[in-house]
Formats: structure tokens, sequence, C-alpha cells
């Protein structure tokens, strides 16, 4: 037309650049990287956010052990420090011998940037030698405890059971309350333990503070008693989770029938999904190890074991 302008080189090239750069943004390949970036940041997002928690080991496999040695054992596999038993058996430290033996342990592992972090102890009804646990433990500024254990007699109701030991747990509570304490019932797996179904620990903890009464949940336990109903009894008792303690099994037939094995940590029934859904709570730790399996062996073969474990519980946590 005679009145259109002319097209110079210049134009044509910019109009070129233009109509290129809007037909690659349309296209099907630009359009998938931007709906890949969309889903790794979707994905980023959701995913349970990394914990820093701190690992130890239940001491009663190398209990004989010195603090000494301890300290260098637990060094060595890698832990951040130990539950440690001042207990009447399978202890590392005689309960009577506690303002002796435990100010040692302390000690020791404090050398070499590690720490008891957890007392096991006997304790599920207050008394003197109890107290002289908790007391000392107070001092030496460890705050967490493990309780003792009671099974359900065959020829007592359980729900007398129920209401006797959480009695017993008030009162505990109490004198927690006064020394900065807390204490976790361990749920063990069997037919007469008192907490193995843990809605009964529900029972007796759900009027008394968190900050002084709650669970060492045992995942392996939880999961040998709870089947495939775990999660129910996690997600119950997460709010008062005192530690949690990790060991895996699984079902071997036996010429009396089926029963658990424990193995390494890992290779069991108990599910790696249970420590994602750890990772979404606001638990902060600590995570203890136990090795109850009969292939954990003596020195070098216990220690390989243990760090075989160890690094299969970051694996799952990383």
């Amino acid at each position: 037309m005679k009145n259109s302008t002319p097209l110079t080189r210049r134009d044509f090239l910019a109009t070129t650049a233009a109509t290129g750069a809007a037909l690659a943004l349309s296209s099907p390949l630009v359009s998938l990287g931007a709906e890949k970036k969309k889903s790794e940041k979707k994905t980023a997002a959701a995913a349970p956010p990394k914990k820093n928690y701190k690992i130890i080991a239940f001491s009663k496999p190398f209990s004989d052990l010195s603090p000494e040695q301890t300290a260098d054992l637990v060094a060595d596999v890698g832990w951040d420090g130990i539950e440690c038993p001042v207990r009447a058996k399978a202890t590392h430290i005689e309960p009577e011998q506690v303002e002796e033996g435990l100010p040692k342990m302390v000690e020791a592992l404090k050398k070499r940037g590690k720490e008891v972090v957890i007392v096991t102890s006997d304790i599920t009804k207050l008394n003197p030698i109890g107290e002289k646990v908790l007391r000392t433990m107070a001092k030496l500024g460890i705050r967490k405890y493990r309780l003792g254990f009671e099974k359900y007699p065959k020829d007592v109701h359980p729900s007398k059971v129920v209401a006797e030991v959480g009695a017993a747990l008030k009162d505990i509570a109490a004198l927690n309350k006064e020394l900065g304490l807390q204490a976790g019932w361990q749920n063990h797996s069997g037919s007469d333990y008192v907490g193995a179904p843990l809605w009964d620990l529900w029972t007796m903890m759900k009027d008394l503070d968190p900050k002084h009464m709650g669970v060492c949940y045992d995942i392996g336990h939880s999961t040998l008693e709870g089947g495939l109903s775990w999660p129910v009894q996690a997600r119950l008792m997460q709010e008062r989770f005192v530690a949690v303690f990790c060991k895996d099994f699984y079902w071997e037939k036996t010429d009396k029938g089926w029963a658990p094995r424990w193995c390494n940590f890992g290779a069991g029934s108990v599910h790696k999904e249970f420590f994602d859904w750890l990772r979404t709570t606001n638990f902060a730790g600590p995570l203890s190890q136990h090795h109850e399996y009969k292939e954990l062996g003596k020195g070098p073969e216990m220690i390989a074991n243990m760090k075989q474990d160890l690094a299969k519980l970051r694996e799952w946590l990383a």
C-alpha cells in the first residue's frame, strides 16, 4: 500500500526475535520445564524438615566397660552419648553407688565431647534409693530418665493395675517437677507388660504434665505389638515422647510357632515411614539405639554392628 511505512531490516530482525521468543515460551519443552520446577518446589516444600537429633546408645551391651572405656567406644562408633542404666540388674552403675559412679561417667564422656543423656532406672514407685538416683541426676544436669517396668498379674483385673500404677506415676511426676526432671515409661512387647498396648499409658498419664511424665517410645516394640496400627499408637503418645528407642525385628517360624527375632536396624519390620513422620512433629530428640539381637557379638564384631545400625538410622533420617 502507498501509505504504509517501509519495513526496514532492523524492524524485521526485531519482529522476528520477538516472535521467536513468544513461540519458545509457548513450546511444550519450556512448559514442561516450568512445570518440573513447580513440581520440584512443591516436593521440597512437602518434604519433612531435616532435624539434627542427638543419637545415643543404651550402654547395656557394653556395661562391663569403665567410664573411660565407655567414652572411647562411644566416640569410636560416633554417637553423641549414652543412655546409662543405673539399676539393680543389667546395669552400668549400681543404684547404691550412683553418687560416686554417675559423676565419673559424666566426666569421662565430657572429656570426649559426649554426655549421659538418659538414665535408665528401676523406679516405678518412690523409694529412698530411687530418690537418691533422681537427686544425683538433677545435680549433674541430667534431665531425662527411663522408669522401670510393671506387669499385669493374671489374678488381678488390668483396670486395677492401671489405677495403681497411675497413682504412683502422679507422685513421681510431682517430684520430677520439683527437681526439673522428665520421666519416660518404655513400652515393651509381651502378653503381660504394662505399657505394651500404649493405651494404658495414655490413660495413666493423660492428666499429668508431659514436661514431667511421658514415654520412651520404642518403635520396635510398638511395631511388634501394633502390627499395622503403630501409627495410631505413635500419634496417641507423640506429645509425651521423652525419647525414641530404635531397634528392629522380624518374625521367624520356630518349633513353637512364630516368634519375633531382633536384628540389625533396618533389616526387619520397622518402617522408615515412622522416621519420616517423626521429623514432621515437634519432637526434638534424643534417639536411643538398642542392640538386642543375638548376632551383635563382642569386641570388633559388636562395634561393626553398632556402626552399621547407626549408619542405617542416619540414612533414614537424611
